[in-house]
């Protein structure tokens, strides 16, 4: 049996293992990622990539790829809602098209669509640029044996037979909701197993755009007298859209539901030429695995949690998942990993995850209750008034389904036990309005501070010291602590009012994910305990 050796083996080539492997790659960290598949995507589920996964393509150097990833960014991103492409329209939420969307305040980036079957091969490029990133197609994983210094994988050639050994350290399981390796691990995954029965229906319609008056938008979601139930999304800004049917478990077999008749029924009267690429059934889920480790075994993304795509934040989710573990992965591998520290994956990670899949379910349960439908299709003054109410109700409730800053951004490690918490009070919060915060915790905040120049891109390689003000505090104390305990640290003094009251103390302490491990005013004898719950040697500190 052929053998290859890794420090960690990702298992899972979509979007969230290969983010896995671009951030130890990025990291200097050699790994192994392992895909069944040829790495094409048939059937495109995602499409929007939100703010804070864009901030981490800003950092990955590759973020003007997926702003230019092939999307019409002329295409305008409106919500239309209406009874079906040549029926009633019931609500308009005008939005601009990507090109002539803006940067929130909050960040240095906006979000883009840029659908699966591009942003794939965007990641898996950029992240084969690194040399220590070793991505193999058509390669199964069999089982798994879990030693005390590390973990051995029988892994197959899908096409040939062909068995090889992987050696590793670590495994990352980022094989969809499905995971065999959690199922194998006897992880449960815990919440609400069905949301609904829907139905993905990719199609090419060259003629849809001239053929109705309901003008370009992001997505169309259909209403009828029995309420909502369907929606069309834009894939490519030109002739690829998706098709989302809601429908109960018979609709899972497509040898007696008729596809065409459904996409047919979203059309109306319109005739408009459709090719069906692909249909896929699916459930939608409100799930969070109960742990997302166990003993050398990480999981990520969909293995870790589901969620209703309503809100996007699936992805972007796991995207994140892999940034918090990424860094934590290569303190192990370096040495200057505390004990706890890997474990925190789970209890930083685990929370923010239901959240959003919380989130998700409710986007999903105010889009799908439009209220009293039964005169939607008159052409009536009744008729008239009934759409003009669910048009107005839909608008108001599914907002956070579109604009979702604060949960993008907005997510905060306040349990953390790697974190020196201070006592200070949270900012508001509401999954539409981010506040900015450098609570312990929280993301660290973006200030521009030179004309591209933002404070997030001080951060990701190692930890980072802020020191604010003309005449910055003596940190040398937290400074010589980082380097007897190994922890690879930064400093950076920043005279820049305006971040200086957003940061709100002298002395800031960034993690190499973006999120603020510690702040202060001056650094007193607690350097070392500081320093030793950052990297996961302690519990917990008093507050500073």
């Amino acid at each position: 049996m052929n053998t290859i050796d890794t420090p960690v083996l990702v298992v899972g080539g979509g979007p969230v293992g290969l983010a896995t492997a671009l951030e130890l790659g990025w990291r200097g960290v050699d790994c192994t990622l392992i895909e069944a598949g040829d790495g094409a995507v048939h059937h495109p589920r995602l499409g929007i990539i939100l703010t804070r996964t864009m901030e981490f393509c800003r950092r990955w150097g590759m973020v003007d790829r997926v702003y230019n990833c092939g999307f019409n960014n002329d295409y305008h991103l409106n919500i239309v809602y209406c009874t079906s492409m040549a029926g009633f329209t019931l609500a308009r939420d005008e939005n601009p098209s990507c090109k002539d969307l803006l940067p929130p305040p909050q960040s240095p980036e906006k979000r883009q669509r840029c659908p699966q079957m591009w942003f794939n091969p965007i990641l898996e490029n950029a992240a084969r640029e690194h040399r220590g990133v070793n991505i193999i197609h058509h390669r199964k994983l069999e089982r798994i044996t879990e030693m005390a210094d590390g973990l051995e994988a029988v892994t197959v050639d899908t096409q040939t037979g062909e068995q090889t050994l992987i050696r590793a350290k670590y495994l990352v399981a980022c094989d969809g909701a499905g995971s065999g390796i959690r199922q194998n691990l006897g992880i449960k995954m815990l919440g609400k197993p069905v949301l609904s029965y829907s139905l993905n229906v990719y199609l090419k319609a060259p003629g849809l755009l001239a053929a109705h008056d309901k003008g370009e938008a992001e997505r169309y979601i259909f209403v009828d007298t029995k309420g909502t139930w369907g929606n069309l999304t834009v894939v490519d800004g030109r002739e690829l859209w998706r098709m989302t049917i809601i429908g109960n478990e018979a609709m899972m077999d497509l040898d007696n539901f008729d596809v065409e008749a459904a996409v047919r029924r979203g059309m109306g009267a319109i005739d408009v030429d459709f090719e069906l690429l692909s249909i896929t059934p699916w459930r939608r889920s409100e799930l969070t695995a109960e742990t997302f480790n166990s003993g050398r075994v990480f999981l990520a993304g969909d293995a870790a949690h589901a969620m209703s795509p309503t809100g996007g934040h699936g992805m972007n989710t796991g995207v994140a998942d892999s940034v918090n573990l990424g860094w934590k992965l290569q303190a192990a591998l370096e040495g200057w990993a505390g004990e706890g520290l890997l474990d925190s994956y789970t209890q930083e990670r685990r929370q923010i995850a239901a959240e959003a899949a919380a989130a998700s379910a409710a986007n999903f349960r105010a889009w799908i209750s439009p209220g009293d439908c039964a005169a939607i299709l008159d052409d009536t003054p009744e008729g008239a008034q009934t759409r003009m109410a669910v048009g107005s109700r839909m608008q108001v409730s599914a907002r956070e389904d579109w604009d979702s800053l604060g949960v993008q951004l907005g997510y905060r490690y306040d349990t953390s036990p790697v974190i020196v918490h201070d006592g200070s009070a949270p900012p508001p919060w509401s999954a539409l309005n981010y506040v900015q915060s450098a609570r312990p915790g929280a993301r660290a905040p973006h200030v521009w501070l030179a004309p591209g120049k933002s404070t997030l891109d001080l951060f990701g390689r190692a930890f980072v010291l802020l020191r604010f003000g003309d005449h910055p505090s003596d940190a040398s104390a937290l400074i010589d602590a980082a380097l007897r305990q190994g922890l690879p640290l930064e400093v950076h003094d920043i005279a820049d009012a305006d971040a200086a009251a957003l940061y709100e103390r002298r002395l800031v302490l960034v993690r190499p994910d973006g999120h603020v491990g510690w702040r202060g005013d001056a650094v007193g004898d607690d350097a070392d305990d500081i320093i030793a719950t950052l990297r996961g040697a302690r519990s917990k500190v008093a507050a500073a």
